[in-house]
């Protein structure tokens, strides 16, 4: 089997070369017989490795918000399926809606956070062209979200807290979504999201866009890795409409606030996972533990409160969003 390479941003290619070349000049000093020479050379090359690992602190400290979005475009970051492989103790995954369709772009199932029985919704999309089809690129139908609520209502009945996670360009906007009741089986998630007595935990891995992302998206806690976004609209569509002008994205980016500072700063997010650096595609098992000591730490804190406390703190959070007051100069 050919294992697919994966693309890599315009911004790391200099410093992927760089590190190859490194690589190459680590590889021809063993071949060096002279012991004195041998040692001054691999003191040189430590001093370049220090300085490439702070260049790629700088780089990734420093990524503009539409870097952050081609950052986790990449085909291989993690998915759903991924951190509930790395996650969860035991796990098994639950499927269709009851209405006739099984929408393959959410998935769902019934899973062991150490040791604790929850559920998981997420979207999921594909790792190449022909999986990304299936998947539908993440983008669910009507039929993924009201499989996600049946998911949902189960788990309340049987007290089980919910874990989702958030990877998504937005829910489907093809024709037969809409003949299908796209926005009602959205809007129908979000009011049920609210009335849950069991504790809801929202991960936003990748991208999170729009109503798409708001479908699985209410809970007592939402959490952000490092470099994901989360967004209103694609800066490209923002720049479309405001501008006309979609090479105006750079901008728009910035506008959206959509870094995962940006919206803890604003209180959408409650707390920012750690990536491992360059971004969870380098090293899935490190970002997948951080994530799961993050869930863990949040489930039990939610646990401690009631049913009725939840419910309210977890209205008044959404309530907030948005706000802002007015002063007179």
């Amino acid at each position: 089997m050919i294992s697919k390479k994966p693309l890599v941003p315009n911004f790391f290619k200099p410093v992927l070369e760089f590190e190859s070349q490194l690589s190459q000049l680590k590889r021809m000093v063993l071949s060096f017989s002279n012991s004195q020479s041998l040692c001054f050379i691999q003191k040189e090359i430590d001093i370049l490795q220090d300085e490439l690992m702070q260049l790629k602190e700088h780089l990734f400290n420093s990524l503009t918000p539409l870097q952050r979005l081609h950052l986790v475009r990449q085909s291989d970051r993690p998915t759903t399926l991924d951190y509930i492989n790395y996650i969860m103790d035991e796990w098994i995954e639950l499927h269709g809606d009851r209405g006739g369709t099984d929408d393959s772009a959410i998935v769902c199932g019934l899973a062991r956070l150490n040791t604790k029985p929850v559920v998981f919704i997420g979207h999921q999309r594909g790792k190449d062209t022909k999986e990304n089809v299936i998947r539908n690129f993440g983008m669910a139908s009507p039929g993924g979200y009201r499989k996600a609520l049946r998911i949902m209502k189960h788990a309340n009945r049987f007290n089980l807290p919910i874990l989702t996670f958030i990877d998504t360009p937005g829910a489907w906007a093809g024709i037969k979504a809409e003949e299908l009741g796209q926005g009602e089986a959205i809007a129908v998630n979000l009011k049920e999201m609210f009335s849950f007595n069991v504790p809801i935990i929202c991960t936003v891995i990748g991208e999170g866009g729009s109503g798409g992302a708001l479908g699985i998206g209410v809970g007592d806690s939402v959490l952000m890795l490092e470099y994901a976004v989360y967004t209103v609209a694609t800066p490209e569509a923002c720049a479309a409409i405001l501008w006309k002008d979609s090479t105006k994205s750079p901008i728009a980016a910035e506008f959206l606030k959509i870094t995962s500072s940006d919206l803890k700063l604003m209180g959408i997010v409650d707390s920012i996972v750690k990536e491992p650096l360059g971004g969870a595609q380098l090293d899935p098992a490190k970002a997948a533990n951080y994530l799961k000591s993050q869930l863990i730490s949040q489930l039990n804190s939610l646990l401690e409160l009631s049913s009725d406390k939840r419910k309210k703190r977890r209205y008044n959070k959404f309530r907030k969003i948005g706000e802002f007051y007015e002063s007179s100069l």
